[in-house]
């Protein structure tokens, strides 16, 4: 019986991130802005990585048989969450900064001042 309420529970975070991405992507088509758009799949991203991975680890606690299978397998996922936490970030922050760089004009604010 509590392998099906943690099954459920796994589907439900698996589910849930797809989901956000699924939403998160259609409307990081309304953002005009190349910058707008980074950040919002910046945020996305670690998100749904969570979320995903998450439930991942849930559903190697249920399929693998021995306890350590079971940890090898929730730290190999978690070594995966956290490169993915630090690397992500970094590159959208790498990727505005190009542009940034690249586009020599000025940068309107919401306020359209220029900065």
């Amino acid at each position: 019986m509590i392998e099906w309420i943690v099954a459920l529970v796994a589907m439900g975070f698996i589910l849930t991130g797809v989901i956000i991405a699924t939403i998160a992507t259609f409307g990081l088509h309304r953002f005009d802005y190349i910058l707008n758009r980074m950040h919002a799949a910046a945020i996305l991203d670690t998100s749904v990585i969570l979320l995903v991975l998450f439930g991942s680890i849930l559903f190697s606690v249920l399929v693998y048989p021995t306890t350590a299978e079971k940890v090898v397998s929730t730290l190999k996922i978690l070594l995966v969450l956290l490169f993915l936490w630090y690397s992500s970030p970094v590159s959208s922050h790498l990727i505005v900064r190009l542009e940034l760089l690249l586009h020599h004009r000025k940068v309107k604010t919401w306020t359209d001042k220029e900065v």
